[in-house]
């Protein structure tokens, strides 16, 4: 048992873990749909919520980026460019 282990079998040992990782992952994805569809629907939401323009952490970004943008201009004298929105999807 304290045998070492080489850099050559840790990467294959590495690979059949991530191929047996991805097999399972298909073949209980349908049984995970199959539940899903089976689950009675309980009470329905009171308001259904707005429609997402991106997660916050993007929306975070993206402010920081306009604003980042803005000061650079003003610091080169350039007028700012209107900051970009993000793209809906």
């Amino acid at each position: 048992m304290s045998e070492n282990v080489s850099r050559r079998k840790m990467l294959s040992l590495l690979g059949l873990g991530a191929a047996l990782g991805f097999t399972l992952s298909a073949v209980l994805e349908p049984l995970e749909a199959e539940a899903q569809e089976a689950a009675p629907a309980t009470t329905p939401p009171a308001a259904a919520p707005a429609p997402a323009t991106g997660t916050r952490g993007r929306n975070r970004r993206t402010s920081r980026r306009a604003t980042r943008h803005q000061r650079r201009a003003a610091r080169h004298g350039k007028p700012a460019a209107p900051a970009a929105t993000a793209p809906t999807q």
